[in-house]
């Protein structure tokens, strides 16, 4: 089985829960409210699981190679990709000023979603493709938007983000990389990048590389660091392409998963120097490589949902096809093993950690379209807030989560699983990336404690929390098994959220290090709760939609309650570990590990 896009669940939660109809009422969405959603997700989802889908295998079989310093991907992806920019996808959220189709972030969120579950190691391209145009659209000139931004909305050229280095992995104050100025306004830039995703491939005519590099006198640490825009082929005046630039592919990677995806190590300036020009101001390079890091950021924690949905379709698959033993209940013969109690508890763990995953970062994404385009000044405040706060979330639970769910993919095959040829393997595989690049967990988990818990004094995690207890009033409403037991474990995950909260304002100065030692656990938490929020305001509309499509509304019920018992259920002892665990991290000298 290829993949399917779950266009029914998608439009619901577009519809009942993110609310693309109010973001549709910000003026200049006027036409994008859910009937164009759905026009567009049915397209989307034609395309990704007819012509992406088909190649997921075949890049895994036949990875991207390296011969001479020319990357060739996986037969069928160049044509796909041409397709895909031809078709006008890689435009879907960018200005039409650029040629793009200017749609709100939470329509092409889904749409993000599909082509990243029908085949990961492909949609990383457009991904950073959209990074690096996001990244321009705020700092660069206008005679560098006018020139390079066009042709990569319209994928005829791509982009990359160049941060690490040998010895700058995610610390990036140890950048050295370096940029000298010519006199002319270019730059020449010399050094060394690894883990650039697409650094060299075959698939478009340019590519635009997004470098972090250090000008002469500058400022040790971050505050040194500008970016360049250094392309493959120099661009000359009027659009056309001009000579190589000194920017080299020396290898690509041998990876665990995403193997159709190049890795690549790039070489800059080894023949006289790559010429860059400078995207914004001198010394502000990390300040604008933020807003394409943020971007990905939230793109990774799609992919999370992604291949989660991937691994879940294909579980469901299989377990609906493989006989094995008879039914508890009785039967004849063997059954079919999703009628087997602990089959169906992993399909249930597999489809509430992918449908509360999702229904969170689709509010978050409407949550940006809200900050962005809002012609009120307190609603782009709120919504800011509240998407800075889901931003480390999305990313670092929907990530962690999506390793779970393609291990219970895998586990629900059986010895199957661990057999390549079944497929489930390179979802588990490919996902593993997932909680590593664009910023490790931790580093998302330090980042929601330090600059979006304490730095506001736990303002806007108050705010949320008082948000989730006005859905538990809507909740008490319901005298529905399904809804007292989402009342019962929300108000609890609730309750141990704000104490969690309480605890790192008071005392992350005082106690640092136990404090961090408790991070993650407080991002799974925040994940768990806030997208087990989104659970419970599916599951009110669910009961109030039932007679409309009793099939698939009940579904949403049950999953909901499966969700608030056997996920919403492990918050207070994720608590526990944070309020009381941070001295046992910590106890251990170097030395006795």
């Amino acid at each position: 089985m290829s993949y399917s896009a779950p266009l029914k669940e998608m439009l619901f939660v577009l519809q009942d829960v993110a609310g693309v109809d109010d973001v549709a009422s910000i003026p200049g969405f006027e036409d994008y409210g859910y009937d164009t959603a759905a026009a567009v997700l049915e397209e989307s989802a034609k395309f990704c699981n007819e012509v992406v889908a088909p190649l997921n295998w075949d890049g895994d079989q036949q990875p991207s190679s390296l011969k001479d310093g020319v990357v060739t991907t996986t037969p069928g992806f160049k044509e796909a990709f041409k397709q895909f920019g031809e078709a006008g996808w890689q435009g879907v959220i960018h200005p039409t000023e650029f040629g793009g189709q200017g749609f709100p972030k939470v329509i092409a969120t889904a749409c993000s979603e599909m082509l990243h579950a029908a085949n990961m190691s492909f949609a990383l391209c457009p991904m950073l493709t959209d990074g690096a145009i996001e990244a321009m659209l705020t700092a660069a000139s206008d005679e560098l938007k006018q020139l390079y931004i066009p042709k990569m909305v319209s994928g005829e050229w791509t982009g990359t983000m160049n941060l690490t280095e040998p010895q700058a992995g995610s610390d990036l104050a140890a950048v050295r990389t370096r940029a000298e100025p010519q006199g002319d306004g270019t730059y020449k830039v010399f050094g060394t990048k690894i883990f650039i995703t697409y650094g060299e491939h075959d698939m478009a005519e340019n590519i635009i590389h997004l470098v972090l590099a250090r000008c002469p006198g500058a400022p040790e640490g971050v505050k040194g660091i500008s970016l360049f825009v250094v392309p493959k082929f120099l661009v000359n005046a009027d659009g056309s392409l001009g000579e190589r630039n000194d920017a080299h592919c020396v290898s690509i990677e041998h990876k665990l998963g995403i193997k159709a995806s190049p890795t690549a190590v790039l070489q800059f300036g080894d023949h006289g120097g790559a010429i860059g020009y400078l995207v914004g101001e001198e010394n502000r390079g990390l300040e604008y490589m933020f807003i394409m890091m943020n971007a990905a950021r939230f793109a990774v924690g799609m992919q999370g949902i992604a291949i989660a949905d991937r691994a879940y379709q294909k579980a469901v698959q299989y377990a609906k096809d493989r006989t094995q033993s008879k039914d508890l209940a009785g039967s004849e013969g063997p059954v079919a093993i999703i009628h087997h109690p602990d089959v169906k508890r992993m399909l249930m763990t597999m489809r509430a950690y992918t449908e509360g995953a999702r229904a969170m970062a689709y509010v978050a994404a409407a949550a940006s379209d809200q900050a962005h385009f809002s012609p009120d000044e307190s609603v782009r405040q709120s919504n800011l807030a509240l998407y800075e706060y889901l931003v480390p979330i999305v990313k670092g639970f929907s990530t962690e989560m999506s390793v779970d769910v393609a291990s219970l993919g895998v586990q629900v095959h059986g010895g199957m699983g661990f057999i390549e040829e079944t497929g489930a393997a390179q979802f588990y595989r490919d996902a593993r990336i997932l909680p590593i690049y664009e910023g490790t967990t931790a580093i998302q988990a330090n980042d929601l404690i330090g600059r979006k818990t304490y730095r506001d004094g736990g303002k806007v995690a108050k705010q949320i929390a008082q948000l989730i207890q006005a859905t538990e009033a809507e909740l008490a409403k319901s005298h529905t098994p399904a809804a007292q037991a989402m009342l019962k474990h929300l108000s609890a995950a609730r309750v141990s959220f704000e104490s969690v909260v309480d605890y790192v304002v008071a005392n992350f100065k005082s106690d640092t290090k136990n404090v961090f030692a408790g991070s993650v656990a407080y991002l799974r938490l925040a994940g768990l709760l806030v997208s087990g929020w989104q659970m419970a305001r599916a599951l009110i509309v669910a009961e109030q939609k039932l007679n409309d499509d009793s099939e698939f509304f009940s579904a949403k019920i049950a999953t909901a309650r499966f969700y608030a018992e056997y996920l919403l259920s492990q918050v207070p002892g994720a608590a526990a570990s944070v309020l009381e665990g941070g001295a046992a991290v910590n106890s251990l000298s170097a030395e006795q590990f």
